[in-house]
């Protein structure tokens, strides 16, 4: 029995074979890959097995290799045949499609199929180097050339590690990089974290940014508005503010332009000679309360007054910032009414504010109080700074007058109360009491009392028949045309109303009192400009 090369097909007789050769030979001969043409079957089998083999062998079924590879022996022999068998299929399907051009005469007598340019010789040495590839060494080589063409080690894409095979690589990946296997909606949903973190980061800092640039001009305009409150926002000082609010007055028509040029030249002539003008001023109020408590007050067991001192309230000048300063005025015009201090102030009169400033500019020149100096930046005059009881202790201390700073830091009685500030200032004015009088007006100055945002003067204080105490107060606050109706004969209490502060209305956290004790000496004086380098006071409790 013989076998056909092209189909498998089998016959009995070599004159069968020629003629079912026939049907395979009539068709032109191309070679599928490089179209390689114009030679016999033979020689194209030849020709594919020799020159395009990886190439078929590849294209046609990439899973044989794996079968190759990893197979068993017989395996191994079962595919080398059956890749054989696929490549004679390839030639088959290739003829098959072209038109024939080879009749059955064509063929020799013998059956064998010859072209011009070879002889059966050399195709039966072809047929036998192609069954030689079957053997096993040869069969090895052609899988080493394919794997080594097509393989190579696979490498984990996560750590780089190189594993012999892919079954391999693929157990090295789930057990070493399991965490790191995401499924396709786990990797989206991660994505989308990862953006939005980045979207709420920056949203973070956009908000930060604004909060930052908010919370500075916050800052700025707190920093302002204390400079505004405090005048040293370089808006000018008393005449300044003078001239702008009688500016404002006429203007709305509660003032006569000739009122104006009349109040301006008073103003530049007081500047001029640096003595107050006196307008703010109202005298005798001292002398009105003695005779007061003296004939009426039924309610009052015992009262003690300063010595004689005139009320100087604000003006159009200094309102909202003068306090301090009004305040000063009124102690000195107590000091310039007692011969004890006639040596100290030898021919002064009550400065106006403007003067005061620069007293207190010359005593930081002396060296007094360098960090109060500090603070205000060593400048006064032409601002509207105020001033509280370091400047007074100060511009007192420069001009020879013993005084002292008490400090009631914090409250000593029920409800934010001082009762120990009432207690202090009942011993300074009843210690040199004599007899037992109802009404005692005494030697002592008035008292200089600070606390936060305001100033007034302690004048006298009041001992109530229920054994309570209560201040008497000059606030630079209340105008003249208030202070003017103590000095009606007939004085109503509701009058004193302005002038009594009992404990329970005063309730600032903090209270300072600058007390006028009497005059230095020369050394005094300067042992106490030493003692202000680092500026203390006495604190209560």
């Amino acid at each position: 029995m013989l076998s056909c090369d092209i189909c498998g097909e089998t016959v009995s007789s070599e004159p069968d074979m020629k003629a079912h050769l026939t049907v395979h030979m009539e068709n032109e001969v191309i070679c599928p890959f490089c179209k390689l043409s114009g030679v016999n079957y033979d020689e194209m089998c030849f020709h594919i097995e020799t020159a395009h083999f990886e190439q078929n062998e590849l294209e046609r079924n990439f899973e044989r290799i794996n079968t190759i590879q990893y197979g068993t022996s017989d395996n191994r022999k079962d595919s080398s045949l059956q890749c054989r068998a696929d490549i004679n299929s390839s030639v088959h399907s290739a003829c098959a499609s072209n038109q024939p051009k080879i009749s059955a005469q064509s063929l020799p007598e013998d059956g064998t199929l010859k072209h011009k340019d070879f002889y059966s010789e050399n195709l039966t040495e072809s047929r036998k180097f192609l069954k030689s590839t079957e053997r096993q060494s040869d069969r090895t080589k052609i899988k080493e050339s394919i794997y080594e063409t097509m393989y190579s080690p696979p490498e984990c894409p996560f750590c780089e590690k190189i594993e012999d095979n892919s079954q391999d690589m693929e157990t090295h990946v789930k057990t070493k990089h399991a965490d790191l296997l995401d499924t396709p909606l786990e990797g989206v949903n991660r994505v989308q974290c990862s953006r939005d973190l980045e979207l709420a980061q920056q949203l973070q800092q956009e908000e930060d940014r604004k909060r930052r640039s908010q919370e500075s001009r916050q800052e700025m305009e707190e920093f302002q508005k204390l400079q505004r409150q405090y005048g040293l926002d370089n808006s000018g000082g008393y005449k300044q503010q003078q001239l702008r609010n009688m500016e404002i007055e006429v203007n709305r028509g509660r003032m006569h332009p000739s009122e104006f040029h009349r109040r301006k030249a008073d103003m530049m002539e007081s500047l001029a000679i640096g003595v107050d003008d006196g307008k703010t001023k109202t005298s005798g109020i001292m002398e009105a309360l003695y005779t007061y408590y003296q004939n009426a007050a039924t309610d009052v067991r015992r009262v003690w007054l300063s010595a004689g001192v005139d009320h100087f309230h604000s003006s159009f000048g200094d309102k909202g910032w003068g306090c301090g300063y009004r305040n000063f005025q009124m102690l000195l015009s107590s000091l310039l009414q007692n011969d004890a201090y006639d040596d100290s102030l030898k021919g002064m009169s009550v400065p106006c504010i403007p003067k005061i400033q620069s007293m207190i500019e010359d005593a930081w020149k002396e060296g007094f109080d360098p960090q109060g100096a500090s603070q205000l930046n060593n400048r006064l005059q032409g601002t509207k700074a105020w001033i509280g009881a370091c400047e007074i202790y100060t511009l007192l201390t420069s001009l020879r007058i013993k005084c002292r700073i008490v400090d009631f830091h914090k409250s000593t009685g029920p409800l934010g109360t001082h009762p120990r500030l009432f207690e202090w200032i009942l011993s300074y004015y009843a210690s040199e009491r004599e007899g037992s009088p109802k009404a005692v007006c005494t030697s002592k100055p008035p008292i200089y009392l600070q606390h936060q945002g305001h100033s007034r003067t302690v004048v006298g204080i009041e001992e109530r028949k229920n054994r309570t105490l209560c201040l008497l107060v000059f606030d630079p606050g209340c105008p003249s045309r208030e202070m003017q109706k103590l000095l009606k004969q007939d004085m109503e209490v509701s009058s004193l109303k302005q002038l009594r502060k009992f404990v329970g209305n005063l309730k600032h956290k903090q209270y300072q009192i600058v007390a006028v004790e009497g005059v230095l000496s020369s050394e005094e004086k300067i042992a106490r400009r030493q003692a202000s380098q680092v500026f203390t006071a006495e604190k209560i409790p």
